[in-house]
């Protein structure tokens, strides 16, 4: 899978106001966001009786694809 992330085309359109990344504009975009989705819920099923331990959890598997994000964002992320 990770050579699809070496293509050219972005996968994800900048905000229209704000800074970060807006909708999915691919495919690829779009199966991110829900292995994302799918890992944070997973997380928190699976830690729900540690709340202090799903909480970094949830933290650290929310915070981890964003450098991925960033980089397949149209034009980069800024404040617009």
């Amino acid at each position: 899978m990770l050579h699809l992330s070496r293509g050219d085309r972005p996968w994800f359109r900048p905000k229209r106001r704000g800074y970060g990344t807006g909708l999915p504009i691919a495919w690829q975009g779009w199966v991110m966001l829900l292995v994302h989705i799918a890992l944070i819920t997973g997380v928190t099923v699976l830690l729900r009786d540690r709340p202090w331990m799903m909480t970094i959890a949830v933290v650290l598997a929310a915070l981890a694809p964003m450098p991925l994000y960033r980089a397949k964002t149209e034009s980069g992320w800024r404040w617009r």
